[in-house]
């Protein structure tokens, strides 16, 4: 199979890049030791970690940018796997580069039957996300690591992963159900494809395309702490197949997935519009978070909820209302005279749970949906960090015991 990335690389692609489109494994000079001590910042929080040419965020104007690209002009007219090939390849493909690519990820859908035979070992109430990461890891076992500049290797690498992981989840949730997984349809896109496998039902093409750009919106948002994760595996030169293992257990952890879950569970306990101003005002009262709230990149309404908000209100007109919207509309209404003074809007994970709601998906999935989408940045970021990699290792400060001598164990103090 003759690898079909860019054959002179993209322009604007990283410089580092070989001329065949793939990353050039370089390593970057060591930095200067500090003059002046580098002050603590818990959670690396505003420290500079990287530089990246994949995605921008201007907080202020609530613009997100993938390549360049609003995220606005992408979702309205690209398709997951044309902004997959964009984030990762650095361009938007040609016709014949994007046909390329989606017969490829099409030809690599199906998983081995051993996969599919150790995920019928696993609990049948163990979390989707820990059989994703699972699964994820073992496609090392099934293809041989290479050298990480060979262009074909990466090309296989990024198409093996953009396909593979919706079969997984969606064979996962068959198999806890006590069924076999459902095959992917070759005449089914991709977003629709796995809906199909998910649902056992070929699906809407409005619900098909509302998911795909749901996809879309997904697919980058920067070094967030998944991120963070694969760049700093992929830095020490694994293979790809242990960078996105590493993101889906990264993104497992309640502080980075799994919000639009929360949102969910607290438009249920709100109950009705009527509700709202009362249980907004008790909960600010009581300090507690507002779920879909907030975000750290964020002074202004997230422009991922904006477009989401707008694929919900699509997705109602076309199968039926939802009376948990009326509530989460009333409380962004009131929210924004109590929080919007403090820069508090709505975020992407708002609005996101009504919409996969609607189309049927079970809200522990919410957090694997995301990682389908994801892989995509976390190829793209894969690629960045080979093209002038330096292993990550920050420093600490130390706050334990100073030196002190070891003791026999009778001569050591009871522990009351």
């Amino acid at each position: 199979m003759a690898v079909k990335s860019p054959s002179n690389g993209p322009s604007g692609a990283d410089p580092s890049a070989a001329s065949d489109g793939s990353p050039a494994v370089t390593s970057s000079p060591a930095p200067q030791a500090a003059s002046v001590p580098v002050p603590f910042r818990p959670g690396l929080e505003g420290v500079p970690a990287t530089q990246s040419a994949i995605c921008d965020i201007d907080g202020i104007r609530g613009l997100l940018t993938y390549r360049g690209y609003p995220l606005e002009q992408l979702a309205a007219n690209s398709t997951f796997l044309e902004t997959a090939y964009l984030l990762i390849w650095g361009e938007l493909p040609t016709i014949f580069q994007l046909r390329d690519f989606e017969q490829e990820v099409q030809m690599h859908r199906r998983v081995s039957f051993r996969i599919r035979d150790m995920m019928k070992c696993f609990p049948a109430g163990g979390h989707p996300m820990d059989a994703l990461q699972a699964s994820a890891a073992s496609l090392g076992l099934f293809y041989s690591r290479r050298a990480l500049d060979d262009p074909q290797y990466v090309f296989d690498a990024v198409v093996r992963l953009i396909a593979k992981i919706p079969t997984m989840v969606a064979a996962f949730q068959l198999i806890r159900k006590g069924q076999d997984p459902i095959q992917p349809r070759d005449d089914l896109a991709y977003s629709a494809n796995f809906l199909y496998m998910l649902t056992e039902r070929e699906p809407d093409p409005i619900a098909a395309r509302i998911f795909d750009r749901c996809l879309i919106l997904h697919a980058e948002h920067s070094l967030n702490a998944s991120t963070f994760s694969a760049r700093v595996t992929a830095s020490t030169l694994t293979d790809p197949y242990a960078v996105v293992a590493s993101a889906v257990g990264t993104l497992a952890g309640p502080l980075h997935g799994g919000a639009n879950e929360d949102v969910l569970e607290m438009l249920e306990e709100i109950g009705t519009v009527d509700a709202v101003e009362s249980w907004l005002d008790q909960a600010i009262k009581a300090r507690k978070k507002i779920m879909g709230f907030g975000h750290r990149e964020y002074k202004v309404k997230d422009p991922r909820a904006v477009i989401l908000q707008k694929l919900a209100e699509d997705l109602f007109l076309r199968f039926g209302h939802d009376a948990m919207y009326d509530v989460a509309r009333r409380l962004e209404e009131v929210a924004a005279d109590r929080l919007g003074p403090k820069g508090i809007y709505p975020n992407v994970d708002f609005y996101s749970g009504l919409v996969y709601r609607k189309l049927g998906i079970p809200r522990d999935l919410f957090t694997p949906i995301f990682a389908i989408a994801r892989t995509a940045g976390w190829l793209a970021h894969w690629r960045e960090q080979l093209g002038a990699n330096r292993i990550y290792r920050p420093t600490q400060i130390y706050t334990g015991s100073g030196e002190r001598a070891w003791l026999p164990l009778e001569s050591r103090p009871a522990v009351v």
